[in-house]
């Protein structure tokens, strides 16, 4: 694949992923009702890590769209995997049941992986 396309695709999954991360901080760096009733009082998370995970993800999204900063850029995509198989997690153990409502993280785990995967190919 040319270097061009690769180029191109790296940066459309990157751009929808990050767009989907920062969507999850929404409600999170100043917790309202809604944030507190699903993820304090449903899942049990206290509210200063709500922020606190809001904050990590506003970082690692900002990261991915620096140039350079190999070792620190597998950071930022391991901290945002481990956020999303946090949230199926938590999820599950809370409902005992995986909830049809999560299949929407796919499109989440889809473009990760993808950009990860075009950025590796772009820098081995």
């Amino acid at each position: 694949m040319k270097s061009k396309k690769l180029t191109i695709l790296y940066w459309v999954f990157t751009i929808l992923f990050i767009l989907l991360m920062l969507f999850a901080t929404i409600g999170g760096i100043q917790p309202n009702a809604d944030t507190i009733k699903f993820m304090h009082d449903g899942l049990g998370y206290p509210i200063y890590f709500i922020q606190f995970i809001s904050i990590a993800k506003v970082i690692g999204c900002i990261v991915l769209v620096i140039p350079g900063l190999k070792r620190i850029k597998e950071w930022a995509y391991a901290g945002l995997f481990f956020d999303l198989v946090a949230a199926v997690y938590s999820n599950i153990a809370v409902a005992g049941k995986v909830d049809p409502a999560m299949l929407s993280l796919i499109a989440w785990f889809g473009t990760g992986i993808l950009s990860y995967y075009y950025w590796r190919k772009l820098n081995p």
